[in-house]
């Protein structure tokens, strides 16, 4: 078994159409019926939501001084929002529930594997 991300990203000149909260109701019982689904199948590993990249910090070490900055790491209109830890026996097998994840939150999910060391 293989350990993939599932990530959400947003962008600035993107931005959803305000939900009612009967829609946003609906909206998160999709995404609890999903990672229940996940659950159930024992692929779902961590799953996780971010605010808004205005309140990312970035910390960097610099000849032993460590700076702080505002802002997302990345200048960028696109940013992360949120993601899915899975394991999965294989790329089919994520794709698959990238798919589902996707139909669920309406927006495109980036599938990526995790580097795995030779000999773990």
């Amino acid at each position: 078994m293989a350990q993939y991300l599932l990530a959400l990203h947003t962008a600035d000149d993107e931005a959803r159409e305000p939900m009612s909260d009967e829609d946003m109701q609906r909206f998160m019982e999709r995404i609890a019926a999903l990672e229940q689904e996940m659950r159930a199948a024992d692929a779902l590993r961590y799953s996780g939501r971010l605010v808004a990249p205005e309140r990312a910090r970035v910390v960097q070490v610099e000849r032993g001084e460590t700076l702080i900055t505002d802002g997302p790491f990345a200048e960028t209109k696109e940013q992360l929002g949120g993601f899915y830890i899975i394991e999965a026996k294989n790329l089919d097998e994520a794709l698959s529930w990238a798919s589902k994840t996707s139909a669920c939150i309406e927006r495109p999910i980036e599938v990526r594997p995790f580097f795995a060391a030779r000999g773990a």
